[in-house]
């Protein structure tokens, strides 16, 4: 009896402590508080300082930092929309759960996961200020704040085993402040390429599980440790400098990256007409592919020759085969005044089959439209060799990095030298005594290279990119930049007038390969000019 006895006291005490572990956790959860104090509001002049300093973080970023902005516009916007905007991101997020789910149950031995409901509530996220970055690189980088006390009622039913069980999310609520980049910016819609996500902090998340319809979160030390572990997962997978990508358009296309090279030797002309009066003309080839920012490419001149031979090799970077075009143009040079025009034609590259030379007469014309009779007098023909040589993959995978900032230099690029790269990019504040048509003028190893004249700009965009091929790295050289402003009115005393020069050191660009930077000009009050420069080479 005695040995039945213990046994049987053995098991009531397990029982017991079951049953009271069971009695306590509902006791736990359903019953509610008696003691609970209505909370003490009182002015802000009447607090006292510990009070204040636990209310500073609730006070909006706008007040505190100057450099956030308020987004008031953008939180009415989200809070007329939030019924539109739950029901499209439930539809979409359940769209991309549902095929995961029902990939992974079976291995699991879990007969159905499905949504009983799935809303956000009606309280939509609210950004209190956002600060946003300004660089020279082609991006923009903003950092909103995001407050969200939310009222979700998200249920998800599991079936295994014959048993379902229910789960549901409640009283969710998000404190976070991302860095969201928008790069590179480009000129197509919805122009960038890609979207980097990260957090600058760990954020706060808090919400209600609902498991059985009892309060899980409710035991005690489960909140926390819950907490803390999404806290490390988030921070480990996009605290700052860790990113979430999310490519938006392909970024080779969005930017036209180089895709192939263009090789033209201008072999020769044949019968040019003469556009002096007196004597032969002077002909001379000039080459650009049209709309691109580079600047055009020009043959020597040939004096006294109406059927001059040249010879001359030059080479192009083509970002669109299917839609660039060649354009070549012979001009009459003249020592004083422009040049005359002899004749003009193009050619389309589509036309071009890869890796196939061709050998190509082509009349000149008068101007480049089809209908117009001039074009049917005999002006001469210009004979061209050109081959397009298009990347293979693997050229067109190393030949940018990751954010295209420095590209590879093409084929026939001189062994241990480069392409030293200059893109002139925008000024501000120029401003000349009598008149402000600026331009920009680049004077490298006696070379001198300049940009389009735009009239009447005190901020003015050119874009434009001039290439100089050299032997070896130029770590002892500079290249002086000068704006200057040009007018063509008669009578007018000061016809050219200096805007403010910079000179500018390459042995950073050529140990860093690439510098981006705005440079206050002297001799300039306040003007400013953005060059970025790089140096390429073929390795």
């Amino acid at each position: 009896m005695g040995f039945i006895s213990t046994i049987l006291g053995f098991f009531g005490f397990g029982m017991g402590i079951v049953i009271g572990l069971v009695i306590g956790y509902f006791l736990f959860i359903y019953v509610l508080p008696t003691d609970v104090k209505h909370p003490d509001i009182r002015p802000l002049a009447e607090q006292d300082t510990e009070s204040l300093q636990r209310l500073l973080p609730e006070i909006p970023l706008w007040v505190k930092n100057p450099d956030y902005d308020r987004l008031d516009w953008l939180n009415k916007m989200i809070e007329l929309m939030w019924p539109y905007l739950d029901k499209a991101i439930c539809k979409t997020a359940k769209g991309i759960v549902d095929p995961i789910i029902a990939e992974q149950i079976p291995h699991y031995k879990i007969e159905s996961v499905e949504f009983q409901s799935f809303t956000l509530g009606t309280l939509p996220p609210t950004f209190p200020g956002m600060k946003v970055y300004i660089t020279e690189e082609k991006e923009l980088i903003m950092e909103p704040v995001i407050k969200w006390a939310a009222n979700p009622n998200i249920t998800i039913a599991v079936k295994a085993f014959g048993l379902k069980a229910t789960a549901q999310v409640v009283d969710l609520q998000i404190f976070a402040l991302p860095r969201i980049t928008l790069k590179p910016l480009v000129p197509t819609f919805p122009c960038f390429a890609k979207i980097y996500v990260s957090l600058m902090e760990k954020p706060h998340v808090d919400f209600g599980l609902k498991l059985l319809g009892a309060d899980a979160m409710s035991i005690p030390g489960l909140y926390r440790f819950v907490q803390e572990i999404i806290k490390d997962q988030v921070a480990n997978m996009y605290l700052w400098p860790k990113t979430l990508e999310v490519q938006i358009l392909d970024p080779s296309k969005a930017m036209k990256r180089p895709v192939g090279i263009l090789n033209v030797t201008v072999v020769r002309a044949m019968k040019l007409k003469k556009t002096d009066l007196l004597g032969l003309s002077d002909p001379f080839v000039k080459l650009k592919i049209m709309d691109d920012k580079l600047s055009s490419k020009k043959t020597s001149v040939k004096h006294k020759n109406l059927n001059p031979e040249w010879n001359e090799e030059f080479s192009f970077v083509v970002k669109d085969p299917e839609t660039q075009v060649l354009k070549f143009s012979v001009y009459d040079w003249e020592q004083v005044g422009s040049h005359e025009k002899m004749g003009v034609n193009i050619l389309p590259l589509k036309d071009l089959t890869p890796d196939e030379p061709k050998v190509l007469t082509l009349e000149l014309l008068k101007n480049l439209k089809p209908d117009d009779v001039q074009n049917e007098k005999a002006r001469g023909q210009l004979v061209l060799e050109v081959m397009y040589k298009a990347f293979n993959d693997e050229e067109l995978a190393n030949g940018a990095d990751e954010s295209g900032t420095v590209e590879k230099a093409p084929d026939g690029t001189p062994e241990g030298g480069g392409m030293l790269v200059v893109i002139v990019h925008e000024g501000q504040d120029l401003e000349g005594k009598h008149h402000t048509n600026p331009s920009v003028r680049l004077l490298f190893r006696g070379e001198e290279r300049r940009t389009k004249v735009i009239k009447k700009n005190r901020d003015p965009r050119w874009e434009e990119e001039f290439q100089f091929v050299l032997e070896e790295p130029p770590v002892n050289d500079r290249i002086h930049v000068e704006v200057v402003s040009t007018s063509k009115r008669m009578g007018l005393r000061h016809p050219k007038e200096a805007l403010g020069y910079v000179d500018v050191y390459l042995a950073d660009v050529v140990n860093n390969k690439r510098i981006n930077e705005r440079y206050h000009l002297i001799d300039s009050k306040n003007g400013r000019l953005q060059i970025e420069l790089q140096w390429r080479t073929a390795s």
